[in-house]
């Protein structure tokens, strides 16, 4: 059978940067080892495959795979998959408006879709399926020893290294300047070691660089992901992290994360939290897609 797909650059607008993305909007008769081979096909760090919701209230099911694996949630999937979604003006025959209602394992996932005056999507942002988790600590050396790094290069003023997540953990890192995060280069043996036991066995490393801004690079050598472009639910679980250390800060806090440098695709990530009474209450991430490819595979 012959299925069409699409392409899509995510958190930018120019084509041949962000994170790429393929995505199958209508993946119906397509067994999970058939998605698995197709992911392993296009080797992009996620293919979603849209299926019709189990409940009528929701718009489709999206199923999310790296190359190597099954993922519950991820962001530049969601924020990729509504643009094309978008683009084509329906899912299984039901027309799309300014949000989308996506059943996937981490849970129930909302996006809210921005559109220009021709009528055209140019944007899209989700709001994350589950609230902050935080795990213990992880130890300073493993984190090094992952990112090729001196344990004395890590940074420990605002935090620990720690596994955080809204729908799915990563290992979270901050290091002291942009010149330490440019250093870093992952250790496949050290992730063998240290992380593949971790339910945060991904590494996102950040460094500051305004009050509200931040680069940071991932490392996903277990899931077949080397360095990714962009990520946005590492985005998510870091923006919670962030505002959840935030003392005395009620309201809205937001972010920009820059991503992408390092691999030759540049990107940026918008985020935001609400934060009431102590406790995180809501995390969104979103950003603009650019269509690149339009095609149809066989299988």
């Amino acid at each position: 059978m012959r299925y069409h797909y699409l392409t899509v650059d995510v958190f930018t607008r120019q084509r041949f940067g962000g994170n790429q993305l393929a995505v199958v909007p209508d993946a119906r008769g397509l067994t999970t080892q058939q998605m698995q081979a197709i992911a392993r096909e296009f080797n992009y760090a996620e293919t979603t495959f849209v299926l019709p919701p189990s409940s009528e209230e929701n718009d489709a099911e999206v199923r999310i795979f790296t190359p190597a694996r099954e993922v519950p949630f991820a962001g530049h999937p969601n924020v990729g998959t509504a643009f094309v979604l978008a683009t084509l003006g329906q899912v299984h025959g039901k027309q799309i408006g300014d949000a989308l209602r996506f059943e996937e394992k981490a849970g129930l996932v909302r996006l809210f879709i921005r559109y220009d005056g021709s009528g055209q999507p140019v944007s899209t942002e989700f709001t994350a399926p589950a609230g902050l988790q935080l795990s213990d600590g992880v130890p300073i050396r493993h984190v090094a020893a992952a990112a090729g790094l001196e344990p004395t290069q890590i940074a420990a003023t605002h935090h620990m290294p720690r596994i955080a997540s809204v729908g799915l953990p990563f290992t979270v890192a901050e290091l002291p300047n942009l010149e330490t995060l440019a250093q870093a280069k992952p250790n496949l043996a050290a992730f063998d070691e240290h992380f593949a036991k971790l339910t945060g066995d991904a590494l996102y490393l950040y460094a500051r660089t305004g009050n509200n801004s931040i680069q940071a690079r991932m490392f996903a050598p277990l899931h077949g992901v080397v360095e990714d472009a962009a990520t946005g639910s590492a985005a998510a679980a870091l923006t919670a992290l962030l505002a959840h250390l935030a003392e005395d800060m009620d309201g809205t806090y937001p972010i920009i994360i820059s991503q992408g440098r390092e691999v030759g695709r540049p990107s940026t990530i918008e985020g935001s939290a609400d934060k009431a009474n102590g406790s995180v209450t809501a995390v969104r991430v979103g950003g603009p897609s650019v269509v690149v490819m339009d095609g149809a595979l066989t299988v």
